[in-house]
């Protein structure tokens, strides 16, 4: 694929902050509040990028900032795409997903190795002929060794990336079944092909919301499984921001 120069591109004004190396990407509003307590950002204490919120603390340039929520891959590549141009070269997304795997089961913790494209955004950043995006070894390994150091069980593959929430149909989800695919949900993959195109480091820590692997949807958004799930994927996006700080 051939790159064009691109007319409108990311910048930093001068009001914008240095945010640091290290920087944290929350899907949902629920989980950027939990990780506001466990990084010690007062909730009320924000700026706004574009219509989420960005906490950075006024020593944030040898630090953490967190962001969101971020739903969609365009609107989530944007985000990332600001990120990287006030600082951010190692990033952690924690999102959530519907289970497509009969293996995987509401409140299960998936490190997504792989993303299947089939959203719209990656193609603008790089080939998709083979139809996948990955992270980067670097943090998927980091994440998965914090994982394992803690023996939290979790999941570890390839996931699919849709623009459609509603277009889940039952042909696709077999499809993929017989591909070997754990769950689906709406960012990771443009969001790895973001990272790979402006060359920083991006991995991502999933929780199961839902399941679909029967063909019926069972939505798991109250259930005591799912809260658990949150709450320890939290903690070890924490746990993972100190390794990478240490590795600054």
């Amino acid at each position: 694929m051939q790159n064009y120069d691109a007319i409108v591109n990311p910048t930093k004004s001068k009001n914008a902050p240095d945010i640091g190396p290290v920087a944290v990407m929350a899907a949902t509003e629920m989980d950027l509040f939990l990780l506001c307590d466990l990084l010690d950002f007062n909730r009320d204490d924000y700026r706004r990028l574009f219509t989420s919120r960005l906490y950075a603390h006024q020593s944030s340039s040898a630090g953490i900032c967190l962001s969101g929520p971020c739903i969609g891959a365009p609107y989530a590549a944007m985000m990332l795409e600001s990120l990287i141009v006030w600082g951010a070269s190692r990033i952690i997304f924690l999102g959530w997903c519907g289970a497509v795997s009969k293996q995987v089961k509401i409140g299960d913790i998936i490190l997504p190795t792989s993303a299947v494209v089939d959203e719209g955004t990656s193609s603008n950043y790089t080939d998709t002929n083979n139809g996948q995006s990955k992270p980067a070894s670097s943090m998927a390994s980091l994440i998965g060794q914090v994982l394992e150091d803690n023996r939290i069980d979790f999941h570890s593959g390839k996931i699919w990336t849709t623009d459609a929430v509603y277009r889940e149909t039952r042909e696709k989800v077999a499809n993929y079944q017989q591909q070997g695919v754990l769950a689906v949900e709406m960012e990771i993959s443009a969001l790895y092909s973001v990272a790979q195109f402006r060359q920083v480091e991006l991995g991502g820590i999933l929780v199961v919301s839902d399941e679909l692997s029967s063909f019926k949807w069972r939505p798991g958004f109250k259930d005591q499984r799912f809260v658990a799930g949150r709450k320890t994927a939290c903690r070890m996006v924490k746990q993972s921001c100190r390794q990478l700080l240490i590795l600054e």
